[in-house]
């Protein structure tokens, strides 16, 4: 019978054998991708990593013999030797993401590869330390301290989930290893303070996000099975066990899909990798996916993952279930923000009550399933065609209601959450709301009847969306839908023609108000509308018993922490 460790080795044989390695550079080559942010790259057809560079020298070694030793020895010193070593410069012991692009020039560079590059440096040391050569384990030694410094000299606060984590096993596991007790002590403060920020609110500040709450389970997991101290491995356990039950109350069994919202995500419906590592996870109880589909990741092979057995029977067994929870809670400056997540058996939708529109965000999220597949529904804001993070989200949910408002920020990002703030105002072409709606019920259509209600049909599902409230100062928006390829698109359409400055301070009101219904069949929605000193309220049936949907927002621009806060 095939094991666990077993179905893994496979994988990584597997996936060893599909990579592409450059001799001459020594270094793993793979087709370029990126967010938008961090590189300047364009155009370019192929790039050499040095993250995944690591990873892969890592799995070498997990499952090679003297050739693939080999070659991860020169992999791992030629990426040691990519690290900024001059102590003088900001970006000393990280690296750039790619051998193509120096640190000086990426626009700006990615503090967090201290962590992730000193992770697989620690694992390949930690996992085959009496296979390497002495010289190298020696650099090893050097550029793990190099990556630790970095790591504390950048400090991150308890609220960026993943990278808290993250150097927090990097610089105890370091520390321990090497005898270094200053990076240990540095590793178990971190990790008590992430634990403290993380128990009060009861919840990631990353708050179910499939990419990262994957890493945050693979380091609890490995600083439960790595660390010497008895006290981490109980914070860890903790926090591993409040990890599997946020991943499990939002899994929706009937369409495989992670429910919203996600504070973070690359992907709208789950990746193989994700999908891969949570049946990998859930070892044996659900088939997804083949032998052949699975995905192997460097990031999680050999790590002790494994879902506790009380949350197994929410990704198997559909139901109906409402979930929230607030994840982020600044009293001074009167922002909370909370997820609410509803499913029935064939439908999952999730909200959340504040947050910017950064292409990272999935605000407002839902799957639906029927015969032909899975199908999602994600709600975007666009400048110029790109998720436009400068924009604000800000909801209220009750089951399968959202009563929901878009408004702007006057210094926001523009596609970045931070890296390119906004002063005021953008050029643009175009800027629009949109529901996008892909996957298996790609066949949507939508009908708009006499008061204005669009209908759209997905599968045996609809989506009614009832417009309240739509401009862009004096110029009222336009509803209009569009096909392209597998996708519908139903917008909301601020502005669009020729390139013009949009000054959002000189404003006095931006921003759209709708209310929306996820059902089996069409339905309207009554509300009622009062616009105050440059505020809107909004007030809607719920779609059960209960007291209404009530929603404030403001509609004059104004700072993000403004935005963002209650009225």
């Amino acid at each position: 019978m095939l094991t666990h460790s077993d179905l893994e080795r496979r994988l990584l044989q597997r996936w060893l054998q599909k990579q592409e390695y450059n001799e001459d550079l020594r270094l793993l080559r793979v087709p370029f991708s990126s967010p938008g942010y961090h590189t300047a790259l364009k155009d370019v057809p192929f790039v050499h990593p040095t993250r995944e560079s690591l990873g892969y020298a890592v799995a070498l070694l997990d499952g090679g013999g003297e050739a693939e030793l080999e070659r991860a020895c020169a992999i791992l010193d030629r990426v040691i030797a990519l690290q900024e070593t001059d102590r003088s410069l900001p970006t000393y012991g990280i690296w750039s993401w790619f051998y193509e692009e120096p640190l000086g020039d990426m626009r700006p560079p990615d503090w967090n590869w201290a962590d992730f590059c000193g992770k697989q440096l620690l694992l390949a040391v930690r996992k085959h330390e009496d296979r390497l050569p002495e010289a190298l384990k020696e650099r090893l030694r050097e550029a793990v301290f190099r990556a630790c410094e970095a790591i504390i000299a950048r400090n991150v606060g308890p609220g960026y989930t993943n990278i808290a984590i993250m150097g927090a096993f990097v610089t105890l596991i370091a520390g321990e290893m090497y005898g270094q007790e200053a990076f240990a002590v540095y590793g178990r403060q971190r990790l008590h303070a992430f634990y403290e920020y993380t128990m009060r609110l009861g919840a990631f500040e990353e708050y179910n996000s499939p990419t990262y709450t994957k890493v945050a389970l693979v380091e609890l997991s490995d600083l439960y099975a790595w660390a010497k101290s008895p006290e981490i491995k109980t914070l860890a356990a903790k926090l591993l066990h409040l990890a599997w039950g946020a991943v499990a109350n939002h899994f929706h069994p009937a369409t495989r899909q992670w429910g919203g919202p996600h504070a973070r995500s690359y992907d709208t419906t789950l990746s193989p990798s994700v999908r891969s590592f949570l049946q990998i996870a859930l070892q044996g109880r659900v088939e997804w996916l083949t032998e052949e589909e699975l995905a192997y990741d460097p990031q999680w092979y050999g790590s002790p993952i494994g879902c506790p057995d009380e949350v197994v029977p929410l990704f198997t067994e559909p139901s109906v279930r409402t979930h929230a929870q607030v994840f982020y809670r600044n009293e001074e400056k009167g922002i909370e923000k909370t997820a609410s997540f509803y499913q029935t058996e064939t439908l999952c939708i999730g909200s959340v009550s504040r947050e910017n529109m950064w292409n990272q965000r999935r605000n407002l999220l839902a799957y639906v399933s029927d015969e032909q597949g899975t199908s999602y529904v994600w709600l975007r804001c666009l400048h110029d065609g790109y998720d436009y993070a400068a924009a604000v989200f800000t909801s209220v949910q009750r089951e399968n209601r959202v009563l929901f408002g878009i408004g702007f920020s006057t210094n926001g990002g523009d596609t970045h959450n931070s890296l390119d703030r906004i002063r005021g105002s953008i050029e643009a072409k175009d800027l629009r709301l949109r529901f996008e709606i892909g996957g298996g019920g790609c066949d949507a259509k939508v009908e708009q009847d006499l008061q204005g209600e669009l209908h759209v049909t997905v599968g045996r599902h609809v989506l009614n969306i009832r417009p309240v409230f739509a401009s862009l100062g004096e110029a009222s928006a336009r509803w209009e839908w569009s096909r392209e390829e597998d996708r519908l698109y139903v917008d909301c359409v601020f502005y669009s023609g020729i390139n013009r400055t949009i000054d959002f301070e000189s404003l006095c009101q931006a921003g759209a108000l709708a209310v929306c219904t996820f059902a089996e069949e069409r339905v309207s929605c009554s509300f009622k509308l009062t616009l105050k000193e440059q505020a809107a309220f909004v007030e809607c049936p719920a779609p059960s018993e209960g007291g209404p949907l009530r929603l404030s927002m403001r509609l004059k621009p104004a700072l993000m922490d403004t935005m963002l806060s209650a009225l």
